[in-house]
């Protein structure tokens, strides 16, 4: 009882005593908590910060063992959380995939995440869309997944489990106490080009993985979110539109477009903002939403994996996770 009255606490960003407003521990474990208090916060502290013109605030975090992942804190009241250091994925346009996977972070690194981010601003929406792919994470992410949605008070379907897609996702979801929302990278709705993009993605075809979201949405009730991240000249032709019609059209679904935010060293554009206007547009008018959504900290140059990868090449860490001293 007093083990779940602490997680509580902790998971919602509040002091561990549960600020004075709840009966008294008992002595021996009360003059535990600071200690207590000290190694979780050990799990995620704030190495550098980076306001965004936007209201999103861009955080590089430095883990116990000198590794760093990033979290961004959404206005008004969302965070985006990484589930690994770096990524086996491999996307062509990511700053996060050029590094590979050094490690898996361990569920209570992930929810420390979102409870550093209460302490910060109110959080009732977390979308686990920052460093690395949560479905190669899967047991670590699903048990922070259930924390978050009982004793962390998230409502089910504000959790966002993002994912290029994997068979095991689509079984293991659906039977947790707690399920939350899905989001599919889709990218392409061409199977050559998505499997270039994404390399190291498993082989599912567009079809299949929208069949496999269509099922899960109509059984959570909660529609299914399609990432497409917007590269000028690869995917932003009528050839995809059309596509994409096709595909979603009459789907309990929702096309999310993000321009692609620009990484230094990759040879890739996102289009104008009249091309993505119109491609929502296109979309809309026949029967498909979409969103036209901005990744956040565009102007301080914080796409995912980017404030990691200049503190490295900074010298402040070195790839391995050591901090110099």
């Amino acid at each position: 009882m007093h083990e779940a009255r602490v997680l509580r606490a902790w998971a919602r960003g509040l002091p561990l005593d549960g600020g004075g407003g709840l009966p008294e521990y008992p002595s021996r474990l009360k003059a535990l908590l600071p200690e207590v208090a000290t190694d979780l916060a050990s799990l995620a502290r704030i190495r550098s910060e980076h306001p965004g013109a936007d209201g999103s605030t861009r955080l590089l975090l430095g883990l116990a063992d000198g590794q760093s992942v990033e979290t961004v804190l959404l206005p008004p009241n969302g965070v985006c959380i990484s589930t690994q250091v770096g990524c086996a994925v491999g996307c062509v346009f990511c700053m996060t995939g050029r590094e590979g996977l050094l490690r898996q972070l361990g569920s209570a690194e992930i929810v420390a995440q979102v409870a550093l981010a209460r302490t910060r601003q109110p959080v009732r929406k977390v979308v686990f869309m920052g460093m690395g792919e949560p479905a190669h994470n899967l047991d670590n992410v699903l048990e922070a997944i259930q924390l978050l949605g009982t004793a962390g008070d998230i409502g089910h379907k504000n959790l966002v489990f993002s994912t290029v897609g994997d068979r095991r996702v689509f079984e293991r979801l659906p039977e947790g106490p707690v399920k939350p929302a899905l989001a599919l990278s889709l990218h392409s709705t061409d199977r050559l080009l998505r499997a270039r993009l994404l390399p190291r993605a498993p082989r599912l075809d567009p079809e299949e993985l929208v069949a496999l979201g269509e099922r899960y949405a109509r059984a959570t009730t909660y529609p299914i979110q399609y990432q497409w991240t917007l590269l000028a000249g690869i995917n932003d032709g009528e050839d995809e539109l059309n596509r994409i019609v096709a595909l979603l059209k009459g789907k309990y679904a929702v096309m999310n477009f993000i321009p692609y935010n620009t990484v230094e060293g990759l040879d890739f554009q996102r289009p104008s903002a009249e091309r993505a206007a119109e491609m929502a547009r296109y979309l809309h008018q026949r029967g498909v939403l979409a969103k036209l959504r901005r990744s956040a900290g565009q102007d301080v140059e914080g796409g995912c994996g980017q404030l990691r990868a200049r503190a490295v090449a900074s010298g402040l860490q070195q790839p391995g996770g050591v901090v110099p001293g």
